[in-house]
C-alpha cells in the first residue's frame, strides 16, 4: 500500500497556450447548455495513465519527458482555448459562462513517487487509495473554477504516470479523449521550435448555437444547485464551489480490473440468445433485444455486482446508462464537438431480478430498452428522473458506467510506448465501475470496480463463476 509520503511534489507550474497564434491572443467566451448544467457541482472526472520506461532515470526525466511534455501541452492549447481558462458566473449572466482570457494557463504538477509501478499496472486488488496521490486538485473557489488540471510523476527507474482532473461541467469523456489524443500526437510528432496542426478528427468544434433546450432543462438544473448552495447560508447562491458531500473518497475502499476477452462475451450472447430463442415468458423476441458489446458487458456486471452486495431481495436497483446525443440531437452536433454530448438515462429495477438464474438475458432486454427508447425522445423524463435520483436513500444501489470502448484510451503514445493501464480514478467516490477497451487490443473490455473489500472479494468469484 502506498504510503502518505510515497509521492512528492517538486514543482506546480503554469503552462499557457503557445503564443504566436490570434487564437491564443483573443478571449473566448462560450456558454454552457443544459447538457453541462447537470454536472455544475458534480466532482471532477479523473483519469491516470501508466507507463513503464525503463531508464527513466531523474536526468532523463527533467531534462527530456517533462519539457516535451509541456512544449507539446502548449501547442495543444492553441487549439483547446477553453481548456487553459476557466468556469466563472458573472453577477450579469442568467447562467455560468466558460471563458478563456490571453495569459490563461493550466496547472501542471511534477511529482516525484516511490510507489510500486507494477503493482499500480496490475489488475489485483489494492487499496483505492493508492492511485489518489497521482492526480492532481482541480483548483476550485467560490468565484473561478479550473477547467483541468495535470500532473506528471516520475517512478524511479520504473516509468511515469499523467493524470488529469477535469471539470464535468465543461467536458465529457469524448471531448478529454479528444483533446489527450491531441497533446500526444503533438508530443510524438514535435520537437522545440516545430508546430505541427492536427488532424480534423482531433480539431475541436466549439459552435453550440445549434443546440435546443425544448425542456427548459437548463434553468431547470441550475435552480436545483442553487437552491442547494442556499442550503448553506454562508455560500453566495452562485459558488462554483462543489458540495462537500460530493467530494473526498470513502474510506476502505478497494480497486481491481477484471477483463472480458471477445470470446467471453460472445458466450454471454449465445447464452442469452439461447435464452430468449427457447421462449422466456414475457421476454421481446431476440431481434428487439439489442445484444451489443456493452449491453452484454452492462448486464453481466450489474448482476454481479447486486448478486455480490446481497442484502434484500426488494431494494430498488437504479442502472444508469449515459447516451451520447451528438448525432441523436435534432439538428445534430459535430463529432468533435467540445463539452458535453453525454445524457444519463435510468431505469429502476428490483434487485431479485438481478438474481434469477437468468438475470443476465433480462437485465440485458431492460438495457437494450433504455437504449431502444432515446429513439422516443433523448430527455424525455429527464426532470423525474432527476428528481428520482436525488430523493435516493442509503438502501438503493446505484450503478453507473463511467468510460466508454469507444474512447481507445491505450492508443495514447506520448511518444515513449503505449500506457501499460489506464485508470479512471474518480470511480472511487461513487463505488463505480469503469470500461475501457482491453490493453491486449484482443476485442476484450477492461473492467475498473471500486467497492468494499468483502464485496469486492464476492464479485471477483462471481465474475469468474459466471463466465464458467
Amino acid at each position: 500500500m502506498a504510503s502518505p509520503d510515497s509521492v512528492r511534489v517538486l514543482e506546480v507550474c503554469q503552462v499557457a497556450a503557445a503564443s504566436g497564434s490570434p487564437e491564443s491572443a483573443t478571449a473566448l467566451s462560450l456558454p454552457i447548455t443544459f447538457l453541462d448544467a447537470r454536472y455544475f457541482k458534480f466532482p471532477p472526472a479523473e483519469r491516470i495513465y501508466f507507463f513503464k520506461l525503463h531508464g527513466s532515470t531523474p536526468t532523463f526525466f527533467h531534462s527530456v519527458l517533462v519539457p516535451t511534455l509541456k512544449h507539446s501541452l502548449s501547442q495543444t492549447l492553441r487549439h483547446f482555448l477553453p481548456l487553459a481558462g476557466h468556469l466563472t458566473w458573472p453577477p450579469h449572466s442568467p447562467k455560468p459562462i466558460i471563458l478563456y482570457s490571453p495569459n490563461d494557463a493550466v496547472s501542471l504538477t511534477i511529482a516525484e513517487s516511490d510507489a510500486d509501478l507494477d503493482r499500480l499496472v496490475g489488475d489485483e486488488i489494492r487499496e483505492a487509495s493508492e492511485s489518489c496521490l497521482c492526480v492532481p486538485e482541480l483548483p476550485i473557489s467560490d468565484t473561478k473554477a479550473s477547467v483541468i488540471a495535470l500532473q506528471i510523476t516520475l517512478f524511479l527507474n520504473k516509468g511515469y504516470s499523467i493524470s488529469i482532473a477535469m471539470h464535468h461541467a465543461v467536458v465529457d469523456g469524448k471531448t478529454a479523449s479528444m483533446f489527450l489524443k491531441a497533446w500526444a500526437h503533438l508530443c510524438k510528432n514535435t520537437s522545440k521550435g516545430q508546430t505541427f496542426t492536427l488532424s480534423p478528427e482531433l480539431t475541436p468544434s466549439f459552435d453550440r448555437s445549434t443546440i435546443k433546450d425544448p425542456d427548459e432543462l437548463e434553468s431547470f438544473y441550475l435552480n436545483h444547485w442553487v437552491a442547494t448552495t442556499k442550503l448553506d447560508s454562508k455560500s453566495n447562491p452562485r459558488s462554483l464551489k462543489l458540495l462537500p458531500n460530493l467530494l473526498g473518497v470513502p474510506p476502505k475502499l478497494v480497486r481491481a480490473t477484471f477483463q472480458l476477452s471477445r470470446e467471453n462475451i460472445e458466450k454471454l450472447r449465445e447464452a442469452v440468445v439461447s435464452y430468449h430463442q427457447h421462449g422466456a415468458a414475457g421476454l421481446q423476441p431476440t431481434r428487439e433485444v439489442r445484444l451489443s458489446t456493452f449491453v452484454l458487458t452492462c448486464a453481466f456486471l450489474s448482476v454481479c455486482l447486486v448478486k455480490a452486495r446481497g442484502g434484500d431481495a426488494n431494494r430498488m436497483v437504479y442502472f444508469l446508462v449515459a447516451a451520447d446525443c451528438r448525432s441523436r440531437l435534432d439538428p445534430p452536433i459535430s463529432q468533435n464537438y467540445f463539452g458535453n454530448g453525454v445524457f444519463v438515462h435510468d431505469t429502476v429495477i428490483e434487485a431479485r431480478t438481478f438474481m434469477e438464474e437468468n438475470g443476465v438475458a433480462i437485465i440485458a432486454e431492460k438495457i437494450s430498452g433504455i437504449i431502444k427508447g432515446l429513439e422516443k425522445g433523448l430527455f424525455r423524463g429527464a426532470k423525474e428522473s432527476h428528481e428520482r435520483l436525488r430523493s435516493t436513500g442509503a438502501d438503493v444501489q446505484k450503478i453507473g458506467i463511467a468510460g466508454s470502448p469507444r474512447f481507445l484510451y491505450y492508443e495514447e503514445d506520448f511518444g515513449w510506448g503505449k500506457p501499460n493501464k489506464v485508470e479512471i480514478a474518480s470511480i472511487d467516490r461513487i463505488h463505480g465501475v469503469s470500461l475501457m477497451e482491453s490493453r491486449d487490443g484482443n476485442g476484450g473490455i477492461e473492467i475498473g470496480i471500486v467497492m468494499q473489500r468483502h464485496e469486492m472479494e464476492a464479485f471477483a468469484s462471481l465474475f469468474v463463476q459466471g463466465l464458467n
